[in-house]
This record gives C-alpha cells, structure tokens and sequence, in this order.
C-alpha cells in the first residue's frame, strides 16, 4: 500500500501518490549493448528509484586511485543518449561519435526493456549500420536477436506512450508539427542534454547533440508553452478559449483600425465642405450634426446655380448659331468675291489694251483691200486691170478684214461693259464687307458669350449638386463609423467576459504552480539548510526561480541547483498524477564545480527518501556523476553502473 510521505517536517508538505499504482508508469528495466547479434558489450539492469551510474574522478579519491584515468570520456553522456535513443529519439551521438561507432562496431545494436503502465516493451536499434528497428509490446529482446520478429519501427512505442500518457489532446497543444513530437518535446525535458549544462530551466536541448529533437527549433516562448502543457498548466479549454480572445483581440485591433481610417475619411470629407462651400469651421457643429448643416447649403447652392436670370435668354443658342454661321457665310462670300473681282479686272484691262492695239491694223487693211496694189510692183491697179494682171492671182478679201474689225469692236464693247460691271461690283463689295464681317463678328461674340453663360452654369449646377452627393457620402461615412463602433463596443465587452471567463484557468495554472513550488520550496530546505527557501513563479515575462540563502543567490552552482530542483518538484507533481508525463528523470553529470558537496549528497538522500512511499518507488531517476555518491549509496540497488576512462572500463569497452 502506498503511503503519504512528510518531505520535510517543518513545512508539514506531504506527497499523496496516485491512486492505483505501484510501479512507475514508464520506466526502463535493463539496457544492453551488443558488438554484433548474441555478443553482449554490457548489460545494466536498472530499477525504479534511484538509479546511479559513477564514472569516479581521481580527484575525488585517495590517493592510491590517482593513477587512475579520468572518469570523464567514461561513457556517462552516451549511456543516457542510448536510453533516449531507446525511448524514440532520432539520434544517439554527435555524426562523428556515431560514425566512429559504427566503424567499430558495424553489427553493433542497442536495446531496452521499457515498462510502459505494466507493459514490457521490448526495443532494439542499431548503432552500426544496420537498419532495423523494433518496438514490440509484451516481446523479449532475444527473440528479436534471433531474427523471430519482422521489423516494427521505433514508432508503435512512442504512440503507446502519446495516447496512453500525454493524450491527444495534450499532444495538439506542445508546440511542433513532426510526428510524435509530444512526446519527443517530453522526453528533451525529462532527460536534458548534458551540454546545456543545467543553466536555465527551459534550456533542454543543445544544438552540439545533433539529437534530432524537436526541441531544439522551439522558442523560449514555445518551450514554456510545452511545459505548461505537460505540467497540466493549460488545458485544451483554456488553449480555445486563449485562442477565442487571440482572435478577437486581432479582429479588434483590426476593427480598431478601421473604425480610424473611417473617422479620417469623414473628417476629411467634412473639412472638405466646409471649404468648398465657404463656410468657417465655427458655423459647423460636429459629429452628425454637420451633415444638415452641410446639406442645407449645398441645396442652397443648387437652387441659386439652378435659377436663370430674366434678361439672359439662353434657349435660341442654337438659331443664334444658325444665324452667326449665316453671316459669317455671307461676309465670306463677299470677301471671297472680292478677290475674284480684283483678279479678274486686271486680267479684263489687259485684254482690252492688247484688242484696241489690233483695232489700227484692222482699219487699215480694210483700206488695203478696198485699194489694193500690185505685189511686185506695189502700184495701184483698179479691179478691173487686177483680174487681168499675170503677176498676182490673189487679191485680199475686204469684207473678211472687215467683219474682223467688226468683231473687234465688238469684243471691245463687251469687255469694256463687263469691266464696268466689275468695277461698280467691287465698289459695292468694298462697301457692304465692313459692316458683313463686323454683323458676324458680333454674331460670332454672342455665340460664345451665349455659350460660356450656359457653361458656367452647368459648371455651377453640377458644382453644387456635387456638393450635396459628397453631404450624403459623408453621412453614409459617419454612419458606417457608428455602426463601426457599436461592434467594436460588443467585441470589447465580449473579449473582457472571455477575459473574466479565463480568470477560472489562471486560477487553476496558479494552483499548478503553487503546487510546483511548494515541492520546490520543500527540496529546497531539505537540500540547502533549514534557512533555504525556494520560489517558483510563472508571469507575463516567464517562469522564474528563485533561492534565498540568507538572501537572493544566484552563481552557477545555484541555478543549476535550481534547474535540478524544479525538475525534482515537477517528479514529485507526476508521482501525484498531476502532470501528463511519466515519474521519470535522467540527469546527466548534473553537479557544477562549485556546487558544495553535502547540497550534492542531499540531492541523492531526498531521492533515497522518495523511494519509501510504495512497496516499490513509483519514480525513476536516472543520475551519471563523477563526484563521489554519498558513502551508503555507492552500492546495490542503488549503484547500478561503474564507469573508468580506460578502454575496459568504458561503456562500450574499447576506445574510439
């Protein structure tokens, strides 16, 4: 039967185990290493409780042990990788380390006896190069030496532990997206690398491991955010509700935004009115009050730009064009006379000068023919003679040079009356263009006066009647930033009750770590001195430990110290059922230099005293060291390993 157990007696904390167990949920039974299948490297059978693997330093030693190497590079560090390779994790070394390994050890394998709730979990992995895995429930590691079973995979292991320890609903909330990365964050933390050093309480991977875990692309953010998960800090409603207010918060501050840029948009638009309206700002109200205002002059506006003044008749525009097109016409006609005229009078005097020129001649080859002479002789002969003359048997024809000179007179008369008519024509034209072209002219101005007038107008009209749509786009405006704002008044009511509905998992988180740190707080004083006292709290700025020693202490020693107590306390919180993680802890190396020795023992001594409150203890704490266990505890059950620096007495018996 399972018992309560007074940590410390002053303090009065007692730790109540979960009903219903006796025997850790998960822990590991037996871890051997073999050079190839059936050759065995070592074997350690380990226990629940306190599980002790001493690498011993010469320094730490009497002097007829100094001779002795080094306990460091005993294997301590690959012991525990080995164990968290067993439990899923991708890798066991450093490339380098694993390359040496399996240069030296090609059929090399690993394996593991893992209790998982009662179960025996048989896990075998290669550390050379083969490539076969298995995780077989209710198996036996010989069987799988001897070839019996088919290849599994590491992975039915690690989802037994995901759906029977952390739960679904758990694992959504650690922070990853690879498969099983749950328990693969879980398991960072329950067995930290040995090169973080203990240094801070979320630090629980190294990138020097090249482990492979998830863990070490999370955040500090992301980190407490998993160990909130895996402590029952959080729970799936509070991560929805959390999520819930997340997203309100954002679509408020959205809104927020909009509810800005809408009230600019309107004040803009109003600033605007004002001006193009000639108003002053003072005869504005705000708010929604300005939009009658603003509204009620611009009508205004639109009935002064619609009426039309008495004397200004603007509806013959069109016969006022027709009729300005037609003088233009016609003073375009005359000019276009004109010129024609004064082209032609030129051209006309001309002809007259060259047909009078020929009147002469005419004359007197009329007189010739009534006259004519002898061609040879040019002496006179009357016609009668002539017709008998052999010398010339033509005379010229005096009726052809008459009619000719006829013609002539003729052409002259013509031409001399169509000058005359070209020249009363011009004198005509010359005095009617003036007042043609002045008459368009004046047409020509009233068209475009006319024009200009309907223009303006229009301009006015659609001015104003602009006016009164930008009146309604503002009121539409301030309406919108109302309907804006009485949204965001219900989100932000609605965003405090999720707030206040929240206040009931903070409670239930401050319960949690209440908890923690009153088992942080009782280590503390077992460990430290009656005078320590130990604190844990978490706040908007992260989870904080503190030592008081006569005051606040921090060095390297104390916060290692810390780090090794908080996980300590959370043990405790799983032995309890509180947690989503398995009672199972593996501290690798985890005293400082300068961390005093008696703190150090006392460390193992409240491990010892754990031990007591079942039939067996219902935790395993894995712990390698090179100081000096104390004297009572460097043997069975709770030694379980003895590590050397020399080739026999390494972990894998031979160096590298």
């Amino acid at each position: 039967m399972t018992k309560q157990l007074d940590l410390l007696e002053p303090s009065k904390l007692s730790l109540t185990p979960q009903p219903g167990h006796t025997e850790p949920r998960l822990w590991v039974r037996r871890i051997i290493l073999w050079k190839e299948p059936g050759v065995i490297i070592r074997e350690t059978e380990l226990r629940p409780g306190l599980n002790i693997i001493w690498s011993p330093d010469p320094i730490d030693q009497a002097k007829r042990v100094r001779k002795q190497s080094m306990g460091h590079g005993s294997g301590k560090t690959l012991f525990c990788r080995l164990i968290r390779y067993c439990l899923g994790e991708d890798r066991f070394a450093p490339e380098e380390q694993r390359g040496s390994i399996a240069q030296a050890f090609p059929k090399g394998a690993v394996g593991a006896e893992v209790i998982l709730d009662g179960t025996v979990w048989a896990i075998y992995r290669p550390i050379g190069m083969g490539r076969k895995h298995y995780a077989i429930p209710d198996g036996n590691l010989d069987s799988i030496i001897a070839g019996e079973v088919e290849p599994t995979g590491i992975e039915p292991f690690m989802e037994a532990v995901e759906s029977s320890i952390l739960s679904a609903k758990i694992v959504k909330l650690v922070p990853g997206d690879r498969p099983f990365h749950g328990w693969l964050v879980a398991l960072a933390w329950l067995a930290r690398d040995q090169e973080c050093r203990f240094d801070k309480t979320l630090d629980w991977r190294s990138s020097d491991s090249d482990s492979g875990s998830p863990a070490r692309n999370l955040s500090e953010t992301k980190t407490l955010e998993a160990l909130r998960a895996l402590i029952g800090a959080i729970t799936p409603e509070e991560c929805h509700l959390r999520d819930e207010i997340t997203l309100l918060e954002t679509k408020h501050k959205e809104m927020s935004q909009d509810i800005g840029r809408s009230r600019w948009e309107a004040n803009k638009a109003t600033n605007g009115l004002i001006s193009q309206l000639g108003l002053r700002r003072n005869e504005v109200p705000a708010g929604r009050l300005a939009v009658d205002v603003l509204r009620k002059t611009a009508k205004d506006g639109l009935a002064k730009a619609a009426a039309v003044n008495p004397a200004t008749d603007v509806s013959n525009l069109d016969s006022l064009r027709a009729t300005s097109k037609s003088a233009e016409q016609r003073a375009n006609n005359l000019s276009n006379e004109l010129a024609v005229i004064e082209a032609q009078i030129p051209e006309i005097e001309r002809l007259l000068s060259a047909i009078k020129g020929e009147l002469p001649g005419l004359s007197f080859s009329v007189h010739k023919a009534e006259n004519p002479q002898c061609p040879i002789c040019e002496v006179p002969i009357d016609n009668a003679l002539a017709e008998g003359c052999k010398l010339s048997h033509k005379l010229p024809n005096a009726d052809e040079v008459r009619a000719r000179r006829e013609k002539l007179k003729e052409e002259i008369e013509q031409e001399s009356a169509r000058h005359q008519d070209l020249k009363k024509r011009q004198d005509s034209i010359k005095k009617d263009l003036p007042d043609a072209q002045r008459y368009a002219e004046e047409l020509l101005n009233q068209v475009r006066a006319v024009e200009q007038m309907r223009e303006a107008r229009a301009e006015a009209w659609y001015s104003a009647r602009r006016m009164i749509d930008e009146t309604s786009r503002l009121d539409d405006l301030l309406d919108a930033v109302e309907r804006l704002q009485i949204r965001d008044d219900k989100q932000s009511e609605n965003i405090a009750n999720k707030k206040e509905l929240s206040g009931a998992f903070r409670k239930a988180q401050a319960n949690v770590f209440h908890r923690i740190s009153q088992f942080f707080d009782a280590i503390i004083h077992q460990v430290a001195g009656a005078g320590a006292e130990g604190k844990t709290t978490l706040d908007g700025n992260g989870l904080h430990l503190s030592v008081k020693l006569g005051g606040e202490r921090s060095s390297p020693a104390i916060d290692s110290l810390k780090v090794i107590v908080f996980d300590l306390a959370v043990l405790c919180m799983s032995i309890e059922g509180r947690t989503h993680i398995p009672a199972f802890l593996i501290h690798d190396s985890p005293r400082e230099a300068d961390l005093g020795l008696s703190i150090y023992h006392q460390i193992f001594h409240f491990m010892q005293e754990l031990e007591q409150l079942g039939e067996q203890p219902l935790f395993q704490y894995i712990v390698t060291t090179t100081t000096q266990p104390p004297d009572e505890l460097q043997k069975n059950p709770w030694l379980r390993e003895t590590l050397g620096g020399n080739s026999e007495t390494r972990l894998l018996r031979r160096d590298l």
